[in-house]
């Protein structure tokens, strides 16, 4: 009995030493999986709360814990309202997160603590909406969609919306004829966040810049960190592509390239330009948001002025189309997150399907140089017909092997090409049947859901009525 009472208070000793030891550890350096999982945390509420007006504990709750990792559960936050940022830790203590809003320009993670350098990368935020209340969309924000009831059906059955849903908007011959809103105060004016459909933006306002002689798609000596090597090769075309050559994971499961680039690197562009070389370019297609934000730093470059550039991508491209809603966030250092970070409502992610469908034009103005449209949705040699210029031509894979086309199964149209974003964002522009169909929501691809499902349906519906 002495024997077992002495091991208990042995034990009990070397917690009393471990505990705070442990603790201390976790301080004053936390495993860099805390730290991913803390920067994201305080990233994605900070855009939540102040670009889409949503509470703080909700977004950690839905958006956060529910469909994350195992470690976000014990993850705490606090938001400080007057100044726009959010902190947040392992129990509200370890690896801590921040993330502060800049106005027009959203939030940013700010992993390195320098709030000064973040803020420095703000402009106005958008004015408020000028729309005529009383005009139908996309002129207004009025929809009349009483005229087709078998597209209301469709967007109230769940197998075929899906599960998660937070907006499905349908707009056929220029017009919104379906919506649906998903529960609680979600909404048609709600800010929603595209994730990856925010490449297919990016790469539409570089286009703007081919447009206007500031850029060109067969340029190369992009960055001054790549003179005298091989990665001077790269051009703008085989960023637009994503067949750069360039190393990158894209894993989302742990601390990876992608995930490091987000939420641990103030400088997202100079770290994926930093990135060796693994291939020559425009030989290999490999899926990389790091390749997508050195995108942006160059389109940025194009201008000498840096508040110029910040303002381009509402000058060139959301006021003219009337995207009132629309936030196009940067890093910590100024640079847009052309790979993942533009947020909008989803009419005015519709209104940006209604563009590219309309090849560039919007009442009668042209936004995208003409031909543009038609070079992104071609697909590229090196993607295996995959891929275009920031779309794709087949919807998402989700659980799909990769020898199998990720449409088979379903009967869409040829012509049909999508734009894609993480946990069930997805845009189809179909131009042969005038049609785009948003669907954005909380949709991890564990759930096995396609959107194909929606299209292929609302398709057919449509069909049935001529």
């Amino acid at each position: 009995m002495r024997i077992v009472l002495s091991i208990v208070k042995w034990l009990a000793g070397l917690l009393v030493v471990a505990v705070p030891a442990l603790a201390l550890w976790l301080w004053l350096a936390p495993p860099e999986l805390i730290r991913v999982g803390a920067s994201y945390t305080a990233k994605i509420v900070c855009s939540n709360v102040f670009l889409a007006g949503r509470e703080a504990e909700s977004v950690l709750a839905e958006d956060v814990q529910a469909p994350g990792h195992p470690l976000l559960r014990l993850m705490r936050v606090r938001v400080d309202t007057e100044e726009g940022g959010v902190r947040t830790g392992l129990f509200g203590v370890f690896g801590e997160g921040l993330a502060v809003s800049r106005g027009g320009t959203g939030c940013a993670a700010v992993p390195d603590g320098d709030v000064a350098a973040a803020r420095g990368a703000a402009i106005e935020a958008p004015a408020a909406a000028s729309h005529d209340d009383a005009a139908l969309w996309p002129e207004g924000e009025q929809v009349d969609t009483a005229g087709y009831p078998e597209i209301a059906a469709l967007l109230e059955d769940p197998a075929i919306v899906g599960p998660g849903l937070r907006a499905a908007v349908v707009v056929s011959d220029g017009r919104v004829v379906g919506e649906r809103f998903g529960a609680g105060d979600a909404g048609p004016e709600r800010r929603l966040l595209g994730w990856s459909m925010t490449k297919t933006v990016n790469a539409a306002i570089a286009g703007t810049l081919v447009g206007a002689g500031r850029l060109s798609v067969e340029e190369d000596g992009l960055l001054p960190e790549w003179a005298g090597d091989q990665r001077s090769e790269i051009t703008v075309a085989h960023l637009l592509g994503l067949e750069s050559g360039l190393a990158f994971n894209e894993d989302y499961g742990g601390v990876s390239d992608v995930t490091r680039m987000l939420y641990l690197e103030p400088d997202m562009a100079g770290f994926a330009a930093d990135m060796p070389l693994l291939y020559r370019p425009g030989e290999h297609f490999s899926y990389s948001s790091g390749t997508s934000v050195i995108l942006s730093r160059v389109w940025q470059n194009a201008f000498a002025d840096e508040e110029e550039a910040l303002a381009w991508p509402r000058r060139a491209l959301f006021d003219p189309v009337g995207m009132e809603t629309a936030v196009f966030e940067t890093d910590a250092r100024g640079t847009f997150t052309g790979s993942s970070y533009l947020y909008a409502s989803p009419r005015d992610w519709a209104r940006f399907g209604q563009l590219l469908l309309q090849d560039g034009v919007w009442e009668g103005r042209r936004v995208l140089p003409e031909g543009w449209v038609e070079w992104m949705r071609t697909p590229t040699r090196a993607s295996d017909g995959e891929y275009g210029r920031g779309v794709w031509m087949q919807g998402p894979r989700v659980t799909t092997p990769r020898d199998q086309h990720q449409d088979e199964g379903f009967d869409l149209p040829e012509d049909a090409y999508w734009m894609i974003g993480h946990d069930g964002q997805t845009i189809t522009i179909i131009p042969s049947r005038r049609l785009v169909v948003v669907r954005m929501g909380l949709t991890p691809n564990v759930l096995g859901y396609k959107p194909q499902t929606l299209v292929e349906a609302v398709v057919k519906a449509l069909d049935g009525r001529d």
